[in-house]
C-alpha cells in the first residue's frame, strides 16, 4: 500500500504516482491509499484507490476526531487488504501509516527538510518538532529520504538510527519530459519566448518557492540589463501579494489568469499553472529556482532534462546535492559558487541583506549574457540527469524493500 494525505500537483504527489506505476511495473500488487478525494488525482495511475473519507479541517477538535478516523480506517484497509509493507509520503502519511500498524511493516518516505521547513510554526509545529517526528519516527521498519541532507537532518537533529535510514533520490522519466517539451505553447506566446534574455521560474505561488525577493532582483537586474524578462509558471495562494508586490516595484506585467493584452514590452510574465510547462521551459534562456527549502526538487531537474543552465538557491535541500554533488553542505554561501552542473547562490529569506541581492543580480546578468557559459551548463545539467533514471533508483527501492520485507 502507498499511503498520501491528498492528491493534487505537487512534486510529492508526482513522486507518489511515479513509484506506483514502478512497483506495479516490477510485479508488486499495488493499492494507493488517501484520506480524502478533496482534490482531483492530477496523477492517475490506474492502480486501485482506497478513499479514507475523512475531511482535514474544522476546529482542533474536529481534527482530533478526524486523525483518529484516519488512523482507524486505515488499519482497516491494511487488514482488508493483507498489506505487506505500506510506505507513507508526506508527513501526515507518515503518522497515519505509523499509528495504523498492524502487522504489516512500515517504510516513510521523506520528501523535505523537517529543521528547516519555514511552515512548521506555532504549538503544532512545537508537537511536531519535540514530540511526533523525535519519537514516531522511531517505529518504522525502514525511513528513506529523497536526499543526503535531509538524511542527515533526521540522524544528527532527531538522532534516529542511521541503519534504518536509507537515501534514494527521485527519479525523473526522461523520455517522456522531452516528448512533452517537443510540444507546442500557445501561439500567443511564440514571440516573448524568442527573445534572447528570457528567464523562466516554475512552482506554486507559495512561501516555500520565495518568489518574492526575486521580483526585487528583477527590479534592480533591470537598472543595469533593461530588456531582461522573467516568466513564472505556476499558480498558488500568493498570487494577489506577489502582483500587489510586482506593482510596488513599478514593474510591467502580465496576468495569464487576468486574460490581459500581451504587450512584449512587460519584463514579467505570470503564465499561471501549465498543464505542460516543458514547452515553456525549454524555449527560456535560463532557469532561475528561488525555493527557500526543497527536498529533491522536481522542477530543478526537468529543468536541467530540458537542457537548461540553472542558477538555484543553496537551500536545504536537494540543490547542492544535484549541482555539485561532491561538496558537503558548509556555511551558508554569501557569494555565488560556480558548481559542476550548475550556480548556486545566496538564500533570499525574509532577512536577506542588500549583497545577496546584488550577487543575484550580477549572476543572472553574466548568465544572460555568456552564451558558452550558458551553453557549458545547459550540457552539464543534460550529463547530470543522466544519474536519475527510474532504472538506477528503483534498483535501489527494490533492495530496501526486500530487506525490509525480510525483516
Amino acid at each position: 500500500m502507498l499511503l498520501i494525505p491528498n492528491f493534487g500537483f505537487g512534486g510529492a504527489q508526482q513522486v507518489f504516482h511515479d513509484h506506483s506505476v514502478e512497483l506495479t511495473r516490477l510485479g508488486y500488487k499495488v493499492t494507493e491509499c488517501v484520506f480524502n478525494l478533496d482534490q482531483a488525482d492530477a496523477y492517475p495511475s490506474g492502480n486501485p484507490v482506497v478513499n479514507l473519507d475523512v475531511p482535514g479541517h474544522g476546529s482542533t477538535v474536529d481534527k482530533i476526531k478526524n486523525f483518529w478516523q484516519r488512523c482507524t480506517r486505515a488499519k482497516a484497509a491494511k487488514q482488508a487488504r493483507h498489506i505487506d509493507v505500506c510506505i507513507s509520503h508526506l508527513e501526515g502519511g507518515d503518522y497515519v501509516n505509523l499509528l495504523s500498524q498492524a502487522s504489516e511493516k512500515t517504510v516513510l518516505c521523506i520528501h523535505g527538510s523537517k529543521v528547516h521547513d519555514g511552515e512548521i510554526l506555532g504549538w503544532v509545529g512545537w508537537f511536531r518538532q519535540k514530540v511526533f517526528i523525535p519519537f514516531l519516527y522511531r517505529r518504522p521498519d525502514h525511513i528513506v529520504t529523497v536526499s543526503r541532507d535531509i538524511r542527515s537532518e533526521l540522524i544528527e537533529h532527531y538522532k534516529l538510527d542511521p541503519t534504518r535510514i536509507t537515501t534514494i533520490n527521485n527519479f525523473f522519466h526522461t523520455t517522456k519530459i522531452l516528448g512533452r517539451a517537443a510540444e507546442a505553447i500557445d501561439p500567443k506566446y511564440e514571440a516573448l519566448f524568442r527573445h534572447p534574455h528570457l528567464m523562466i521560474s516554475s512552482g506554486r505561488l507559495a512561501k516555500q518557492k520565495n518568489q518574492a525577493p526575486l521580483l526585487d532582483v528583477l527590479a534592480e537586474l533591470l537598472k543595469v540589463q533593461p530588456d531582461s524578462k522573467l516568466v513564472i509558471l505556476g499558480d498558488g495562494e500568493l498570487r494577489n501579494d506577489l502582483v500587489a508586490q510586482a506593482q510596488a516595484l513599478g514593474l510591467k506585467f502580465y496576468q495569464a489568469w487576468n486574460n490581459d493584452p500581451l504587450d512584449q514590452e512587460y519584463s514579467l510574465y505570470f503564465l499561471g499553472y501549465q498543464q505542460n510547462p516543458f514547452p515553456y521551459i525549454r524555449r527560456a534562456k535560463l532557469f532561475v529556482f528561488p525555493s527557500g527549502w526543497e527536498g529533491f526538487p522536481m522542477a530543478l531537474g526537468e529543468a536541467m532534462i530540458c537542457g537548461l543552465p540553472v542558477v538555484s538557491t543553496d537551500c536545504p535541500t536537494g540543490p547542492r546535492e544535484m549541482l555539485a554533488p561532491a561538496s558537503a553542505v558548509g556555511a551558508k554561501l554569501t557569494e555565488a559558487e560556480y558548481g559542476e552542473y550548475g550556480v548556486l547562490m545566496p538564500l533570499l529569506k525574509d532577512d536577506y541583506r542588500q549583497h545577496a541581492r546584488q550577487v543575484w543580480v550580477d549572476v543572472l546578468q553574466k548568465m544572460l549574457l555568456d552564451e558558452k557559459l550558458r551553453a557549458r551548463y545547459a550540457a552539464q545539467a543534460t550529463k547530470r540527469m543522466e544519474d536519475f533514471t527510474a532504472e538506477r533508483i528503483f534498483q535501489q527501492w527494490e533492495q530496501v524493500l526486500k530487506e525490509v520485507h525480510r525483516g
